[in-house]
């Protein structure tokens, strides 16, 4: 990894970009055709036009107008599209979000919050909402809070999105035949779309995430005046009295100018100094090194203050490699808050980063001088079910045993990690001609089917905690750790059957016959085995045992869950067996990890461990082809 200068800043737990989306409202629009989409043209806007498109060096940009120049779209409606491609791209939906963060310079409407208007929007259930008010830097800010959250475990999954729609304040109406440079500036440079990602506490399974390993925004508005501005009278700072809406009117604010967009162009220099400062802040801290960087995404309004930019750093002697800088400004144009998220969108879209690799955010905006920072490292695919509803969730992948918190060394041939994946292959192939699963990958599973699994399931999983405490019962002093370990575990899922009989139950089931079902073939045989081991002294080969089933919850359950949903038109209270064992098991595994990777685990004991893994996952094989069969 180049980036090795970057220090992962949480609390232990990480935060990973597992998506992205995009949208640009409508067909490109050439420089060519904005005078005829936007009106109001004359001689010396036509001037300023050329003037403006000559140094931002936009080629094309999208608006949410019609070819007669009147709104197509909201703003809202440009964000919940952004927020359903990147859902899409992750395969999920809406209501698996938990938290909503937006930026945007302004909403559809005054009040309410921008997010909730996206939320309605877009749907979903009960979730967190944040409006990030500002300009540019929002869409940092917003991003930054819903990485907070997910660090802190009180999110799993948030969604974050920028959209503009600045297309309405740049038509002929507003400039009422004047405007001054500033606002013309604007004019020609301002355009439409939204970028979302997701945001979720582990990296997706199927291919690369992105570690979010800090972001940080600053403002300097303490040192400058206001620089890109509306809704302010004459002047360089508001006053009370003259803004737009003391005016008697908003028609009275507009007739006064007060209603366009203005940036100082002047101050664009000082703003590249300021940025290339807070940069330089970064670096002396270690949390960025130039040097090292694979990427850098960097917001922008023209080419002139990329320019600025590269001359700073060319002074200093650190003149970055220009091949490892990204922009689509000329394609996609300025949407300000959405833009840093668009280009990331069409990096990972084209798949321009590789595990491994480095990327910088960085986010300058002119407004009051405030800038956002973000810093991300490439990882990849993990093992364990992606959240993906398509039919591969059910196919075979990844053994739990590859993922190791060690890496390749601990699965080096021989050990016990790769004498466990072999075991795992096995069982994945195994699964795969389960009647049962077979109709789940191909998409004709039945309600009954499912209703079937729970009923049988949970004759086994009313024993698990049983044979747990037998276990921890049986275990010596010398092997105290694994005691321990077996009586915490037994102690959280001893009431996880009860979670299945209430979706037995919301399913339609009745619970009398659940709590009265006798187990089938494999069920006995795989439950008499479980008894029969947990019962002898010292029962190391128990950890195989763990492996398999530990290992289905963090490699099966969740994509099982999504499938059954997605295929059935379940609700969330119909699956949260198995979507609780697809996320709590991920746990459960690290640390059956961590103990599989300690000195008590030695030749024989590893003998025992893949011996009972192999005895578990051929019995609970032997479970579910019997569920077609009772």
């Amino acid at each position: 990894m180049r980036g090795g200068s970057a220090v992962l800043l949480n609390g232990g737990m990480n935060a990973y970009i597992t998506a992205a989306g995009a949208y640009l409202p409508g067909d490109p629009v050439g420089n060519d055709e904005i005078a005829a989409r936007l009106g109001g043209v004359d001689d010396r806007g036509d001037r300023l036009r050329r003037r403006v498109l000559a140094a931002n060096g936009i080629a094309k940009r999208h608006y949410a107008l019609d070819a007669r120049g009147r709104t197509t779209e909201l703003n809202e409606e440009l964000a919940a599209a952004a927020l359903r491609a990147a859902l899409e791209d992750r395969g999920a939906r809406p209501g698996d979000l938990d938290m909503l963060a937006t930026a945007t310079t302004q909403g559809d409407l005054l009040v309410p919050g921008f997010a909730s208007m996206v939320h309605g929007r877009l749907g979903g259930g009960p979730m967190q909402l944040l409006s990030a008010a500002g300009v540019c830097a929002s869409s940092l800010a917003a991003l930054d809070a819903a990485v907070a959250k997910v660090r802190l475990g009180d999110r799993r999954r948030a969604a974050v999105v920028g959209s503009e729609l600045s297309s309405r304040w740049l038509r002929a109406s507003r400039f009422n035949g004047g405007g001054d440079a500033d606002a013309h500036f604007l004019r020609w440079m301002l355009s439409d779309g939204a970028g979302a990602v997701l945001v979720e506490d582990r990296p997706r399974a199927d291919r690369p995430s992105l570690r979010v390993d800090w972001v940080r925004t600053v403002s300097l508005a303490h040192e400058h005046r206001v620089v890109m501005r509306a809704g302010m009278g004459e002047g360089p700072d508001p006053a009370a009295g003259r803004t737009w809406q003391d005016m008697g009117s908003a028609a009275a604010a507009e007739q006064a100018g007060m209603m366009l967009l203005r940036q100082d162009t002047s101050a664009l220099a000082a703003l590249a100094e300021a940025g290339l400062r807070e940069f330089d802040a970064l670096a002396r801290q270690g949390l960025v090194d130039l040097g090292r960087l694979d990427h850098v995404l960097c917001h922008y309004s023209t080419n002139a203050f990329r320019d600025l930019v590269f001359a700073k750093l060319a002074e200093t002697g650190a003149a970055i490699d220009t091949g490892r800088w990204f922009s689509n400004l000329e394609t996609r144009g300025n949407t300000g808050a959405a833009s840093i998220f668009i280009a990331l969108e069409e990096c990972w879209r084209t798949g321009r980063f590789a595990p491994g690799q480095t990327v910088l955010l960085a986010v300058p905006e002119s407004g009051r001088f405030s800038f956002g920072f973000a810093h991300l490292t490439c990882v990849g695919a993990e093992g364990g079910a992606p959240a993906s509803v398509a039919p591969t969730a059910t196919v075979a992948g990844s053994s739990p045993a590859r993922a190791t918190a060690s890496g390749a060394a601990e699965a080096a041939p021989g050990s016990v990690f790769a004498r466990l994946d072999e075991v795992w292959q096995d069982f994945e192939r195994r699964l795969a001609e389960v009647p049962v699963m077979r109709r789940l990958e191909e998409g004709t599973a039945t309600l009954e089917d499912y209703k079937r699994l729970l009923f049988n399931l949970r004759q086994q999983v009313a024993d698990g905690a049983r044979w747990i405490s037998r276990a921890a019962s049986n275990f010596s002093v010398d092997l105290f750790d694994l005691r321990s370990a077996a009586i915490g575990h037994a102690a959280e899922e001893h009431r996880d059957f009860m979670l299945l009989e209430q979706n037995y139950a919301a399913c339609g089931g009745s619970l009398e016959d659940i709590r009265s079902g006798e187990k089938n073939i494999g069920s006995e045989a795989l439950s008499a085995y479980m008894f029969h081991t947990a019962s002898r002294p010292d029962p190391v080969g128990l950890l195989g045992a763990m492996f398999v089933i530990e290992g289905l919850g963090t490699g099966k359950a969740a994509g099982w869950a999504a499938r059954f949903k997605e295929l059935l038109d379940l609700r969330d209270d119909q699956v949260s067996f198995l979507a609780y064992h697809g996320e709590a098991d991920d746990d459960h595994f690290a640390k059956l990890q961590a103990i599989l990777a300690s000195p008590l685990v030695d030749a024989t004991a590893a003998d025992a461990i893949v011996k009972t893994a192999k005895v578990v996952a051929r019995l609970y094989a032997l479970q579910l082809e019997e569920l077609d069969h009772v």
